[in-house]
């Protein structure tokens, strides 16, 4: 009685526990652009028209929309210095590089993914 067992009980609820993490970190990150804006501000901050210039493709208001996402969730911090023009710079927070550990093993799988469909199509 004091080994504790896996029940099927248990295990469906870690499992949908597991599975519930999985979505919340979703919401976070969902989306074209939120991965990439995260990836960019883990190696400095970075003035808003830096991040548009090297987000290829990417809008004003989206960019907005989604600075203001990850600000709001807590993963970046705006700061506005008073230069003239004004210029107003975005990092990561404490908080937001947290997931650097997951951009890496995504850069790491990303990586190894591409050789391994290089070299399948190679032999085809």
């Amino acid at each position: 009685m004091g080994t504790s067992r896996l029940t099927e009980e248990t295990l469906s609820k870690a499992c949908i526990q597991h599975f519930k993490a999985i979505e919340d970190t979703q919401y976070i990150l969902t989306g074209k652009w939120r991965i990439s804006i995260i990836a960019m501000l883990v190696f400095r901050k970075m003035r808003y028209l830096e991040l548009q210039r090297l987000l290829n493709g990417i809008g004003t208001k989206m960019l907005s929309k989604e600075l203001q996402h990850l600000e709001i969730n807590g993963l970046v911090s705006r700061t506005v210095r008073n230069t003239k023009p004004i210029t107003v710079e975005y990092e990561l927070t404490a908080y937001g590089k947290s997931l650097k550990p997951l951009l890496d093993e995504m850069a790491r799988w990303g990586t190894a993914h591409k050789k391994r469909i290089v070299k399948e199509v190679g032999t085809k």
